[in-house]
């Protein structure tokens, strides 16, 4: 069993545990701290809200919207002339950074198209791969503790490059901003071309997208709204609870958990940065996971040191102090570096900082990380926004099997086949032979009638 420590500062100053793994041997999966999520508790409550939404629509959104949150906007569609005034308000500076989060995004997710390919595998027999975008998409943007432009960001300009032809927002509204979504965000919508927006949150926008309007409201009606084929973007607990009781009628990215950074770091990296990084996940929510993997003692002494003063002097310092202090934080003591590695490996946080010497090197033995970020010129912040990267990862473990966000989520691939009967009756016996293994003759009759004029009897 691990050791397991807290260092002796006032119970008011945020400390983190400490696990030693140093003597340890084997996986070291059951050791390492993550945030619970209890999504199964959420499911009886938004299984309710879907039904309301599925059965009564616009009006069912606007009620539970108004019954759980106390805002209810003056349509559930926000009005093209609201997100253009929230643009035209826009603080210029933002408008300015949140282009250049916009080029690069663009440009690091143009390259990840994918190219058609044809294998010919005889004379007149080929099989094709094509990439098709699909139809339409529906795009969660949370609200709650912080506002995500950033977050539109992310979602839309993968599904434009994918070449979606139908993109839709859902964003709460806000009391303060007469129960439409944020300003910003709707002026990020309007940067990037996008004007169907709606003032909608929690599991009752995922529904709405999921069944849309029905069929009583005409197409050409303001509150027409047709079903998505994919949602995409995180949210909270009920949001994810959604996601996961509407898979199959709806297509999900991943069922978004709270986030997480792992920061592996010899006795090379600055603790200053080290501590400012953990910290600026925590700024996320109280159940954030911040953890540290070292093999130097100083380092992880240095950085609780830091801490200290430097989430005294955070906005967020309540917020950040539960987070760090909560179970699912750890700075985690190791051996050396490779043990790191596996530490990291088993973990497969959401966002990977290496510190090391040679990071490049250590980063390149990853197998397991949503987001990988190379050295002390790659701090997490900078792929939340404009580092080109997309900031919409697999957390909760789910980077050791499934991708961040990116122009694949919105694609779809296509096998054509192409078989000439000459290059059909190359193979036909081999059909036969496998459809009576099988026992399924009638697989091979279907070729076996095509053969009239050849020899395929086995």
């Amino acid at each position: 069993m691990p050791g397991r420590r807290r260092s002796g500062r006032p119970y008011d100053v945020p400390v983190m545990q400490t696990l030693d793994l140093r003597a340890h041997i084997g996986d070291p999966r059951r050791f390492i701290p993550r945030a619970r999520v209890d999504v199964a508790s959420a499911r009886a409550a938004v299984a309710g809200l879907i039904g309301e939404v599925q059965t009564g629509a616009e009006q069912a959104v606007l009620d539970i919207g108004e019954r759980f949150d106390g805002v209810r906007p003056p349509t559930l569609r926000v009005p093209e002339a609201v997100i253009d005034e929230a643009f035209a308000t826009l603080d210029p500076a933002v408008i300015a950074s949140l282009d250049v989060a916009i080029r690069r995004v663009r440009a690091v997710h143009g390259d990840q198209l994918p190219m058609p390919h044809t294998t010919e595998l005889a004379p007149g027999a080929s099989v094709s791969q094509r990439w098709v975008p699909v139809d339409r998409v529906g795009l969660y943007v949370p609200g709650g503790r912080a506002v995500y432009p950033s977050s539109v960001v992310m979602n839309v300009v993968p599904a434009q490059l994918a070449g979606v032809q139908s993109i839709a927002i859902a964003s709460p509204p806000q009391r303060d901003h007469g129960g439409w979504p944020h300003p910003t965000i709707l002026a990020a919508a309007r940067m990037l071309g996008i004007d169907e927006v709606y003032a909608a949150g929690g599991a009752q926008a995922i529904a709405w997208f999921a069944f849309g309007s029905g069929d009583t409201v005409a197409a050409d009606s303001p509150g027409y709204c047709p079903p998505v084929s994919v949602v995409t973007g995180p949210g909270n607990i009920y949001v994810t609870a959604a996601k996961r009781l509407l898979r199959g009628v709806i297509g999900i990215d991943s069922e978004a958990g709270p986030t997480e950074i792992m920061v592996l770091a010899d006795d090379s990296a600055d603790p200053v940065h080290v501590a400012a990084d953990l910290i600026s996940q925590a700024e996320h929510d109280v159940i954030a996971a911040s953890i540290l993997v070292t093999d130097s003692d100083s380092l992880a002494a240095e950085v609780e040191k830091v801490l200290a003063s430097m989430v005294a002097a955070t906005k967020h310092s309540e917020r950040i102090g539960q987070a760090l202090s909560g179970s699912q934080s750890a700075i985690v003591l190791v051996r050396d570096v490779a043990q790191g590695l596996e530490v990291v490996n088993s973990y497969g946080a959401e966002h990977l900082e290496i510190q090391t010497r040679d990071a490049a090197v250590v980063a390149s033995r990853v197998g397991n990380a949503g987001a990988i970020f190379v050295g002390p010129g790659s701090p997490v912040s900078l792929g939340d926004y404009c580092a080109g990267s997309n900031h919409v990862l697999p957390t909760g473990g789910c980077a050791c099997y499934s991708s961040g966000l990116s122009v694949h989520s919105f694609l779809r691939s296509i096998q054509v086949i192409d078989y000439s009967e000459d290059a059909l009756a190359q193979v036909a016996k081999d059909v036969l032979v496998l459809s009576r293994a099988e026992d399924l003759p009638a697989h091979g009759e279907a070729v076996a009638v095509r053969m009239a004029n050849n020899e395929v009897s086995t």
